[in-house]
């Protein structure tokens, strides 16, 4: 009987380990983190092992493959724990094409040169850039040169050469979008942005104050906050070349505090945030979630076709710069719990309430 008891108290409180989930979700960003043993095979295994879930009461924990070896266990031949992870392996390929392309300038290496380089089909190298770098490589390639160009601009170096150095065929094609690229043109850009006027106005709701910033193309920035010298700050970090006008009463400030309030309107709101393209690419299915929805960061990554980026989601969501109407409130743990919000987890549950409330009224 006590041998009964014990093996249910072991039972319950490996379960209640974090580490005990990860096992059973194969979890490979838990990989290199821990290992665990089973008592009954004398193996050990990294945490995304693809072996059958062993029994919780067979299970120890070690923290490096060389204290589960002293505890006498023996290297799974299956996951090969001493060996480097499926992820890390994957990674490693990635960040050798984009060293490939970042070294490139005209023409960017093709995608054959690419997947010959790695050693990977077109189609696998195409997939694997995508789902662990969350951009396509021509997007990377895209960015990259984007980057060149306003190293090349900050060093003064004549707008024409920055533009053929950094690998554009034609001043034309780079001109034809520059505004996506630099979020101004290149000599706006030069000057810091500081030709860039953005208007911006206060004001409280229910959810403390709240700071709306617009362009003349829409709104920029939509900020929550606790008083108004904060919210300022917070809006000089983020655009800190540009002329901030204060506006003592304005009609998108009235329309912040309704979507703020009552989360109304938002669909009409017309939006001028600026992000790389992957960020880009998370806000826009943000904005596709329903009143009432949530959605985990797993699924939210898979829903932007990078299965394996979510830390790079989570930090896109982090970067939101519109609250509310890029809904990154509706973004939770896979098991439901809230995660991080960048205006508070108190304002998150707020909104969320409100929201499930919103829905429940609307299927009366």
């Amino acid at each position: 009987m006590a041998s009964l008891l014990s093996s249910v108290h072991t039972t319950s409180s490996i379960e209640r380990d974090p580490r005990w989930l990860a096992l059973s979700e194969r979890d490979a960003r838990a990989d290199g983190t821990f290992f665990y043993s089973v008592r009954t095979t004398g193996v050990y295994c990294r945490p995304s092992c693809a072996a059958r879930t062993p029994r919780p009461e067979n299970v120890a924990f070690h923290p490096t493959s060389a204290e589960a070896e002293r505890a006498g266990f023996r290297a799974c031949k299956r996951c090969r724990p001493t060996e480097a992870s499926l992820a890390d392996r994957d990674a490693a390929l990635v960040a050798s094409m984009c060293r490939l392309l970042e070294e490139s300038t005209v023409p960017p290496p093709s995608l054959d040169a690419l997947a010959a380089h790695v050693g990977l089909s077109k189609f696998h190298a195409h997939r694997l850039f995508k789902a662990v770098a969350g951009v396509t490589p021509r997007a990377y390639a895209r960015a990259r040169r984007a980057s060149r160009v306003r190293e090349s601009l900050e060093a003064s170096v004549p707008v024409t050469r920055a533009i053929y150095d950094a690998g554009f065929a034609s001043s034309g094609n780079f001109y034809a979008d520059s505004s996506a690229r630099l979020g101004m043109t290149p000599s706006q850009y030069r000057a810091g942005g500081a030709s860039r006027t953005i208007h911006h106005a206060t004001g409280p709701c229910t959810l403390g104050r709240v700071l709306v910033a617009w362009t003349d193309r829409g709104v920029a920035a939509m900020l929550l906050g606790d008083d108004d010298g904060e919210l300022e700050r917070d809006l000089a970090e983020r655009f800190p070349h540009a002329a901030r006008v204060r506006a003592e009463s304005a009609e998108w400030l009235a329309e912040a505090i309704g979507i703020a309030d009552s989360t109304q309107s938002v669909e009409r709101l017309p939006l001028d945030i600026r992000g790389t393209a992957f960020q880009q690419r998370v806000w826009e299915e943000l904005r596709r979630t329903g009143v009432g929805d949530t959605v985990s960061y797993t699924e939210l990554a898979s829903r932007v076709g990078a299965p394996k980026a979510v830390r790079a989601v989570a930090s896109a969501c982090a970067s939101n710069p519109v609250a509310i109407a890029v809904p990154c409130h509706r973004v939770v743990r896979k098991d439901g719990a809230l995660a991080g919000y960048r205006w508070g987890i108190a304002r998150k549950r707020t909104l969320l309430d409100r929201e499930a409330t919103i829905r429940l009224r609307s299927r009366r």
